[in-house]
């Protein structure tokens, strides 16, 4: 880990802020942060409103399980071309346009659902938007780091960040701002008003739709051999996908719920790990199925192996012992964060807050102070290298959700609250940035895609199985346990840090 001496405005030759990746990264950021809310706090707010049970809005956050998932489909985005787009707008930017029409076409289904009357219809287009707004990450991933040099990668995941949060502003502060403004409150619903705000969420998204168009395709991403099998052969490769794929939503939609067998805690952990062993079982079903296809030859062995097999390989041989420690930590550093963040809406709500002062203060003033993190993480990291930021991100998380435990135990204080949320924002922002250039740190340029989706998809899937069962959790413990225990889960994390850099020499990506 080094410390750099290059004075920090001037970056490659540049000053900073003349890098034009930057500023791609910027609306891409907002493009990647619009589908976010609607899945996850305003779209719970929606449901509350709608009359849908506490516990059933927070099993809605599963509905993101598509950006835990992402790596399964994340080497089609690598290796499959698609008919005409790729050849008018090369390897990336024809998949990022063909995730963000994706995008804007599930929200609008979303808009066109009233939870009150069709709550499935609401939850698979849901699952659409989590998987739509998943492949457009996976894209954007990869242009991040194939954009611009190594050095750079702390200040362009900074400059994500905040794009990312914007767009999150938009889509929670200005999504309540918009719902209360055409009319739907706490005491009178009002599914014409959640419709149109939606509708206008999809509006925004020709930002993200207006960038792909313009900007040109990375060196790196743009190669002349991209595709070098034949049509058939990504034919067939595809086909493959699908039928696994399908293997695996049969399996996990037929399986039963969770039977109750017990009590209180008990059943809240029997709970979790039948769901836990559910998954389980339809991934090794579409495993099995994608292995019996490869037998008959479906498929092209070696195409399936530069998709699937080399990426993780690559992974394993340049870390070799370490690899499970890093791993781990990639799967566990967010959790903290993330448990707490499903419940903070209903959290404001069931405190006696308007949706007017959560969407101020939290969705609004809580951006900024996320963003104002992530650019000082960006800096820090180039100061100081990452090992030791990403050590002082997950202690600032794990103190500051202890704060959580104040704001639960207090009557309703806007001043106290702005506290709260600027402290646990700030640091949460400072994590952030930092953790997504030390994953960038962690990939190998030739299998961009595919590694990173694999670090972010892990990096969120037992936080979001978790923070599934949050409302059920706060149902049974109370709000300042789960705050507590929230901060607890960052202990470990802090740990594998310590530990990783005591024991990894990982190149700073800062310096590379």
């Amino acid at each position: 880990m080094s410390v750099t001496s290059e004075p920090i405005s001037d970056i490659d030759g540049l000053p900073w802020w003349r890098h034009k990746s930057l500023w791609i990264l910027l609306l891409l950021g907002f493009s990647s942060g619009i589908p976010l809310y609607l899945i996850f706090s305003s779209l719970s707010l929606w449901l509350r409103e709608a009359g849908v049970e506490r516990s059933a809005v927070t099993f809605f956050s599963w509905a993101a399980l598509g950006y835990s998932f992402k790596f399964i489909w994340a080497p089609l985005v690598d290796k499959l071309p698609l008919p005409v787009l790729s050849g008018m707008l090369g390897r990336r930017r024809a998949w990022l346009l063909l995730s963000q029409i994706a995008v804007i076409s599930s929200i609008v289904w979303m808009a066109m659902s009233d939870p009150q009357q069709s709550l499935l219809v609401m939850a698979l287009a849901a699952v659409a938007l989590g998987f739509a707004a998943a492949t457009q990450d996976i894209v954007i991933d990869a242009l991040r780091i194939e954009l611009d040099s190594r050095r750079i990668q702390a200040l362009l995941s900074s400059t994500y960040v905040a794009g990312y949060r914007v767009g999150m502003i938009v889509s929670g502060a200005g999504a309540l701002y918009l719902a209360q403004g055409f009319g739907s409150t706490t005491e009178f619903y009002s599914y014409e008003a959640w419709r149109n705000t939606y509708l206008c969420m999809a509006l925004l998204m020709l930002v993200g739709v207006v960038t792909t168009l313009l900007i040109n395709e990375s060196d790196s991403s743009s190669e002349s051999d991209a595709y070098p099998y034949a049509t058939q052969d990504y034919v067939r490769f595809l086909l493959v996908f699908v039928v696994s794929i399908s293997a695996f939503v049969a399996v996990f939609s037929y399986l039963p719920e969770a039977p109750v067998l017990f009590s209180g805690y008990a059943q809240l952990v029997f709970s979790f790990c039948f769901t836990a062993l559910a998954l389980g079982l339809a991934l090794l079903s579409m495993f099995l199925v994608a292995r019996t296809s490869l037998r008959l030859g479906l498929a092209n062995r070696q195409l399936v192996d530069e998709s699937y097999i080399q990426p993780l390989a690559d992974f394993l041989h340049r870390y070799g012992r370490l690899a499970i420690w890093v791993l781990l930590l990639v799967g566990f550093y967010r959790v903290s964060d993330i448990v707490l963040g499903v419940i903070a809406n209903v959290f404001y709500q069931d405190m006696g807050y308007s949706k007017a002062e959560i969407a101020s203060v939290s969705k609004t003033f809580g951006v900024v102070m996320t963003i104002t993190g992530a650019f000082l993480g960006g800096f820090l990291v180039l100061k100081y290298g990452v090992m030791r930021i990403l050590m002082l991100g997950g202690v600032l998380v794990a103190l500051t959700n202890l704060l959580f435990m104040v704001l639960a135990n207090s009557d309703a204080d806007i001043v106290l609250l702005a506290a709260v949320i600027a402290a646990d924002n700030m640091s949460g922002g400072i994590a952030t940035a930092t953790f997504i250039a030390w994953l960038s740190s962690l990939t190998n340029v030739s299998f961009t895609a595919t590694q990173y989706a694999i670090f972010s998809s892990l990096m969120t899937l037992f936080p979001k199985l978790l923070g599934g069962y949050s409302g059920t959790i706060v149902e049974a413990i109370g709000y300042s346990s789960f705050f507590l225990i929230a901060s607890l889960l960052g202990v470990p994390v802090v740990w594998l840090i310590y530990f990783l850099s005591k024991s990894l020499e990982l190149e700073d990506p800062a310096s590379g």
